[in-house]
């Protein structure tokens, strides 16, 4: 483990230690894991660091109506935090870290640009609970980019910080995608209210 910490930093060993088995199992070492762990790591800190000058100084607040990818967007992080709470209840340390990267899979693709469909606000509480969710695994790294992001002047250091709230809001959805498939063959989708009884869908 030393080595590992020497080659890779303790933060992807961390990582790594804890994503590779459930605390009660035993570790099986793999230089593949050690390898993805650590690009984990550096995908976030290279999106964190690229969206860190337009995020600093935006607050948190979000206010108006928001749009349906801002809904989308916060009905995903919001349900993968509801999974990642629960987890750390259980001490299933391995699918917390799936979920953070859940989160980064959906946060990644976002820039804020003129051309973005995602507010700043938004997107700055986003990835405030993706940093909450990682820092018990992650500390070093975490620590770092919550305090160049600007976090600290809302909620304080990283360490005193309030752990993230589920927003149920954020999980009710007034659409859900139905998948069309015929002869078991896909062939597209439709959105359809949350609410439409079949009478309605099939019209």
């Amino acid at each position: 483990l030393l080595g590992l910490i020497d080659q890779y930093g303790a933060d992807t060993a961390r990582l790594f230690t804890m994503f590779a088995a459930p605390p009660e199992q035993q570790l099986e070492w793999s230089g593949a894991g050690v390898e993805g762990a650590s690009r984990f790591l550096r995908r976030l800190w290279i999106y964190a660091s690229s969206q860190a000058q337009v995020l600093h100084n935006v607050q948190t607040v979000i206010t108006g109506e928001l749009n349906t990818a801002e809904k989308d967007l916060r009905f995903e992080v919001h349900t993968i935090l509801k999974q990642a709470n629960f987890d750390y209840q259980r001490r299933q340390y391995n699918t917390v870290v799936s979920a953070a990267m859940k989160m980064l899979n959906v946060l990644e693709p976002i820039k804020l640009d003129q051309d973005s469909k995602i507010s700043a606000p938004v997107l700055r509480e986003c990835l405030s609970i993706l940093l909450r969710v990682l820092y018990p695994v992650v500390p070093h790294l975490t620590h770092v980019l919550w305090t160049d992001l600007g976090y600290v002047k809302t909620f304080g250091p990283l360490l005193d910080a309030p752990w993230p709230s589920v927003d149920e809001a954020a999980l009710i959805q007034t659409e859900i995608t139905l998948m069309l498939q015929i002869n078991g063959k896909l062939r597209g989708d439709i959105k359809v209210p949350a609410d439409a009884n079949k009478e309605q869908i099939e019209l």
